[in-house]
């Protein structure tokens, strides 16, 4: 299978993208899958039952990142 690879940033509230990890979370632990659109196009992707979560968190005195990477 060809790689597929779909990245996007954006600028969002600290809200807003608490409200985008619930909808992931509920999504994983509702439906055993996740669904993307792209410009008009809807991709669901299934998710097995185990999976590797890689955390990592980095603070700096200007920036700090949170990456949160799921993989099966």
């Amino acid at each position: 299978m060809e790689l597929l690879e779909i990245t996007e940033t954006r600028n969002m509230s600290r809200e807003d993208a608490a409200r985008l990890l619930h909808t992931i979370a509920d999504s994983l632990a509702r439906h055993n899958d996740l669904e993307f659109e792209r410009d008009g196009v809807k991709l669901r992707v299934h998710v097995p039952k185990q999976v590797e979560v890689e955390v990592e968190l980095e603070v700096e005195t200007d920036e700090s990142s949170l990456e949160i990477e799921i993989s099966w």
